[in-house]
């Protein structure tokens, strides 16, 4: 069976479909519902069984599985940026990183792949390259990516990323994001606005080598971050911490246009002020270093950003559709 934590979340739910579309139907679900819509993502897909996030880490660890894993994509997480409560963050993205890890050093004959994140690399000061040997450099402006920071050092230091991985995931946009609130990707978040009134807000900048909306990310579509995902359980023998990202840093204001154009509505863009809890921990540039993932054998060729947006828009955000799987794409 092929486990996916976070599974019914934004990036889990996207690979449970891929997995799908390859006939790869025994797969278990874990997440933490509670009163939210992710419930909505694992209608259209296809798995053998759910387990709480609380439940499965016990019963993992008490051998309930046995050796029927072949796999741990370990997705779940809580991923905002904005959360404070770093008690919290620390137990739910450290803690249970730490315990799956563990038990993965009894078993490694299952796969592990865990998700890390570009919030790891801050303010970019020391670049956005994946080596393992530079990792002591990283900076976090939040705790959020400190607490992805905090396992990618442990498990440097414990030698686990000999033979698990960690993925480094730039900015995520696509479908299966709409229970994420204000997390949700700028694209979802203001295309009602685009479609409806015709206009877009985008921060100012706050720094003068930036002009506003010049402000640049790695954007990158949630169907390649799945696939060159899905390379690393097609390679078993390759390991280690890898960006996924595109390579390529395009502009807010390039999304704007993007978002327009695929609403075939006039550009109008509306420039509003950073709120001040941002300011100190905002990210003006990123962009995936992909050097280390293509060395490995990854060619995977991502969509580009207008592709991407157009296909969002056209066929998800305008239906409110979810990826979705029957049994003839398999």
């Amino acid at each position: 069976m092929i486990i996916v934590t976070g599974g019914a979340g934004f990036i889990g739910s996207a690979i449970v479909w891929r997995l799908n579309q390859r006939g790869i139907y025994d797969i278990v679900i874990v997440d933490h519902l509670g009163e939210t819509e992710k419930w909505k993502n694992l209608v259209p897909l296809r798995f053998s069984d759910y387990f709480d996030k609380s439940e499965f880490i016990e019963s993992l660890e008490a051998g309930y599985f046995g050796n029927s894993i072949r796999a741990i994509f370990h997705l779940g997480a809580c991923s905002s940026t904005t959360e404070r409560n770093a008690d919290y963050l620390i137990e739910n993205n450290y803690r249970y990183t730490v315990r799956i890890a563990t038990w993965h050093e009894e078993n490694q004959g299952c796969r592990l792949i865990y998700a890390s994140s570009a919030a790891t690399y801050g303010d970019g000061e020391h670049g956005y390259c994946d080596k393992e040997d530079e990792l002591h450099l990283l900076r976090p402006l939040n705790i959020y990516g400190y607490s992805k920071h905090m396992f990618d050092l442990l498990a440097l230091r414990k030698g686990w990323l000999q033979h698990i991985v960690g993925l480094k995931y730039f900015n995520v946009f696509g479908p299966n994001e709409y229970h994420k609130g204000d997390m949700r990707s700028v694209i979802n978040k203001a295309y009602p606005l685009v479609r409806d009134e015709g206009k877009i807000r985008l921060f100012k900048s706050c720094r003068d080598e930036y002009k506003d909306g010049e402000q640049l990310r790695d954007f990158i579509y949630v169907k390649d971050a799945v696939d060159m995902t899905l390379f690393f359980l097609d390679n078993p023998k390759i390991n280690g911490i890898f960006n996924i990202g595109t390579g390529a840093a395009r502009s807010w204001n390039e999304v704007a246009g993007s978002l327009f154009q695929a609403a075939d509505r006039p550009l109008n863009i509306e420039y509003i002020p950073m709120p001040d809890n941002l300011k100190e921990k905002y990210q003006y540039y990123t962009c995936a270093d992909m050097r280390k993932l293509r060395s490995a054998g990854c060619s995977h060729t991502c969509m580009s950003l207008e592709e991407a947006v157009r296909e969002y828009v056209r066929d998800y955000l305008n239906l409110n559709a979810h990826l979705s799987f029957t049994p003839t794409q398999a």
